[in-house]
């Protein structure tokens, strides 16, 4: 069995609740553990970035968006003349 990183031009929904749990658990680690004020920062960010990540596939998927797909590359090249 292979695990595929993108199926359908999207995030697998495994990889989508993974991706929000993971930052949803950095940011809570940022704001309840007693890091540095620098370090606090910059895990808040990281764990709000990946969570925005896992959210934004998420609503692609409800939409039926394709943002990881690479159709655009042969309307491209329809595009173009032939010499």
């Amino acid at each position: 069995m292979k695990i595929r990183l993108i199926e359908d031009g999207n995030f697998p929904s495994w990889l989508r609740l993974l991706l929000i749990l993971v930052g949803t658990g950095l940011a809570a680690i940022a704001l309840e553990c007693k890091l540095s004020p620098v370090a606090a920062k910059i895990v808040l960010l990281l764990g709000f970035g990946i969570a925005l990540v896992g959210g934004m596939t998420s609503r692609a998927a409800l939409l039926k968006i394709k943002p990881f797909d690479n159709r655009y590359k042969k309307a491209k090249d329809s595009y173009k003349e032939n010499d």
